[in-house]
């Protein structure tokens, strides 16, 4: 079984609450007959604001990212589905992945078909320009994992480290990152730090979350996108 992620541009002549249906009813259904799993994440009307990290290196950013499991990730395998994708999103962009989910969620467990409690924060991540893919990998797995988790409020994460880009013309994304924090977190930073009411936890779990995204992150090439998520079909 292989994973793919797509990152979906909608249409300038599109509206937001149309691509969102779009995607969760036309799509979804079209999805079916060529995956094993498929969750999709949409920029959408519960995600707007707030007070959370947003960082853009690509202008239009992206408005969703599908996520599919799959036997065989060939283009002629895979070629129905890029044609679904097409038809919602004439801009799109596919990596082939290996995940890794260091916190799988288990607090506020998918319903197949509705909207995950709080809110998704997919994370699209360049190579940083002083390090190997090797090191970018190590520092981020070894290094970062289990700050992310111990000075945060997350109740999932996964990791999903680029193997190869499978359309033409993508960003050179090496790695990305899919996080879901309660809802609270999307306006208390806090929260999002899981220190309520500890100023001094706050400030040294932010201290350290830094510390950690240093050691591989390029500012300067990141994406950060809050969303909805739906799991249409959970992987098993």
């Amino acid at each position: 079984m292989e994973k793919i992620i797509y990152a979906l541009w909608r249409d300038s002549g599109t509206d937001a609450a149309t691509f969102k249906r779009q995607l969760l009813d036309e799509v979804a259904e079209q999805l079916g007959p060529h995956v094993l799993a498929l969750r999709i994440n949409v920029a959408d009307e519960d995600v707007v604001g707030g007070n959370v990290p947003r960082f853009a290196s690509i202008r239009p950013q992206m408005d969703a990212a599908i996520q599919i499991w799959v036997h065989c990730s060939h283009d002629k395998f895979r070629a129905p589905i890029d044609e679904i994708i097409g038809r919602a999103a004439p801009r799109f962009a596919a990596w082939l992945v290996c995940e890794s989910v260091p916190l799988p969620n288990t607090l506020h467990p998918p319903v197949k078909g509705r909207r995950t409690e709080g809110f998704s924060q997919i994370v699209f991540l360049g190579l940083h320009p002083g390090l190997s893919r090797e090191q970018f990998a190590y520092n981020w797995r070894t290094i970062q994992t289990s700050v992310a988790v111990e000075t945060q409020a997350n109740f999932e994460y996964r990791q999903n480290l680029v193997v190869r880009p499978l359309t033409y013309g993508v960003p050179d994304f090496v790695a990305i990152v899919e996080e879901c924090f309660p809802a609270a977190a999307f306006h208390d930073e806090a929260v999002y730090f899981d220190a309520v009411g500890d100023e001094e936890k706050l400030a040294e779990n932010k201290r350290l979350m830094q510390e950690a995204c240093v050691q591989f992150m390029d500012f300067n090439r990141i994406d950060v996108m809050q969303t909805s998520q739906f799991d249409i079909r959970p992987v098993m």
